[in-house]
């Protein structure tokens, strides 16, 4: 994509399972990345064909890494001769175990990690893009389907999963905030379920769990009785549908859904992997647990 050639591009979570794929494909798109985690939830393979671990050195001339908290005040880890075109923030833990695991970490990064990128754009970059990656966890356990990006949607404001879908919903006012107030250009991005290569086999979500199950020779796990159905989408069209949410100028301002509309339950989603891995005739083995609270049921 033009837009990005010869940009200067922040990605935060840039060692994530999206965020290094984000990475990759604006390399390609001949921008310069500079690329922030604090490794949570990222991981360091991840990055490391760009990334030399042990002499802490990149190993491609436009790209730059930092270990550092991404919602800490951006002057705290940013080269000094910066000069930002692009923020891409996709900093938070994102699957269920390791947002329920790091709770205080995952809202401070959505709220006062996103006021702080956008204080610090206002003051130094005010003609800077920023996106927010935000979730389709933020309509909760949605009573209209498929979500349209007008629906408000229905969550549990004080439950398990609270720490990450109030305070993506929060993230949002803020770049409200700064979109209508100060008239920065901020675009938000609602991703749904998204999978492909890097993603962690430990993740907790769907397709990583089932996938490393079936891999084992182990009995699928299901939750509920797997009516509850999910749509997928894979990485590189996400990465894609970002890029393009980015570099378009009419998207100012605009928050958009991307994922894929093609539903599938959880059973047949089990039944898709399993027969991959093992063949058309394989038997499937279903070993069925609680449902999980305020799971989306649809």
């Amino acid at each position: 994509m033009d837009y990005f050639k010869n940009k200067t591009v922040l990605v935060t979570g840039a060692a994530g399972f999206i965020g290094s794929h984000l990475v990759d494909a604006l390399l390609v798109a001949e921008a310069r990345v500079l690329g922030v985690d604090n490794l949570i939830t990222g991981r360091m393979e991840n990055l490391q064909h760009l990334y030399d671990v042990e002499a802490k050195k990149s190993s491609h001339e436009r790209f730059e890494f930092v270990q550092a908290d991404a919602g800490k005040f951006p002057d705290e880890y940013l080269p000094v001769e910066v000069n930002l075109d692009a923020v891409f923030h996709l900093a938070s833990p994102a699957s269920p175990p390791r947002y329920q695991a790091h709770p205080v970490a995952t809202y401070l990064i959505n709220t006062v990690g996103t006021h702080n990128l956008l204080t610090y754009l206002k003051q130094k970059y005010p003609g800077a893009r920023f996106l927010f990656a935000s979730t389709s966890e933020v309509y909760g356990d949605p009573e209209v389907h498929p979500q349209p990006e007008s629906y408000w949607g229905n969550v549990n404001p004080n439950g398990e999963r609270s720490c990450y879908d109030e305070s993506k919903r929060m993230g949002e006012a803020i770049c409200g905030v700064f979109s209508r107030k100060y008239s920065m250009d901020v675009r938000i991005a609602r991703i749904f379920n998204t999978y492909g290569p890097r993603i962690d086999p430990t993740d907790g979500r769907v397709i990583p769990n089932l996938a490393t199950q079936a891999l084992k020779g182990e009995p699928l796990t299901v939750y509920g009785d797997g009516s509850q159905t999910r749509s997928y989408c894979y990485v590189s069209d996400l990465v894609r549908g970002l890029m393009l949410l980015m570099s378009v100028d009419k998207a100012k301002g605009e928050t958009v859904n991307l994922g894929n509309p093609e539903e599938h339950s959880i059973m047949e989603t089990a039944r898709i992997i399993e027969e991959a891995v093992r063949g058309p005739d394989a038997e499937l083995k279903i070993e069925y647990m609680d449902l999980p609270k305020d799971d989306p049921t649809r």
